[in-house]
């Protein structure tokens, strides 16, 4: 699909397998997630900015490459979200750090806000936004918006899993914004869910059910 890359490194594809058996546990989908998403984090960032600079090996001076520009921000869609920024957050340790809140109403399953806070000064960085399912792209549509209302000019879409129907309606309402992802499945429930999917990330990263 157009602005999707799918990250099927075997070992994205070894541990996304692990993580979606019904008997893995809370302790090990919450590990699982984090390495996974550290290594989507090399593919998404494979485009920041670097700069070179002079320093010392043990042998010999030289002109080595370093992260150039404002540090990335990254912004989690609540709660899943942070299963993914946990991963990310290793990978690039100084990155500043966003949150929106968002649950999925069960009737309409229109995505409703209920928290907004991210760094100041978007525009001039590179975002990731992240959520581990995109589901009926809902959520991820209405976060999207909301970020780029506080001036996010830089912006990608990181997630674990994405259902064919949740691509068309993100693309459909942000067709400037390349998704990357773990793999898409086949389709989704009347629930909304992703078949065949993990069930609820949130539910299985803390437990809830």
């Amino acid at each position: 699909m157009k602005h999707v890359t799918v990250v099927d490194h075997p070992l994205v594809r070894h541990k996304l397998s692990l993580l979606r058996r019904k008997e893995t546990d809370t302790a090990r989908f919450r590990l699982l997630l984090r390495e996974i998403a550290l290594l989507l984090g090399y593919e998404v960032t494979r485009d920041l900015e670097t700069e070179d600079r002079t320093i010392e090996t043990p042998l010999a001076p030289m002109q080595a490459p370093f992260l150039a520009g404002k540090k990335l921000v990254l912004i989690s869609i609540l709660r899943a979200g942070n299963g993914l920024l946990e991963g990310m957050m290793d990978l690039v340790p100084s990155a500043r750090v966003g949150h929106v809140g968002l649950y999925r109403d069960p009737e309409t399953l229109m995505a409703v806000e209920y928290y907004f806070k991210v760094p100041e000064d978007l525009r001039d960085r590179p975002v990731i936004a992240l959520d581990p399912m995109l589901a009926t792209g809902n959520s991820a549509v209405a976060a999207v918006e909301r970020i780029k209302a506080a001036g996010a000019r830089r912006l990608k879409f990181l997630c674990l899993l994405a259902a064919p129907e949740g691509i068309e309606a993100f693309h459909a309402a942000h067709p400037d914004v390349p998704v990357y992802t773990a793999a898409i499945d086949e389709r989704l429930n009347d629930h909304g869910y992703i078949v065949p999917g993990v069930g609820d990330a949130g539910d299985r990263l803390y437990g809830t059910k």
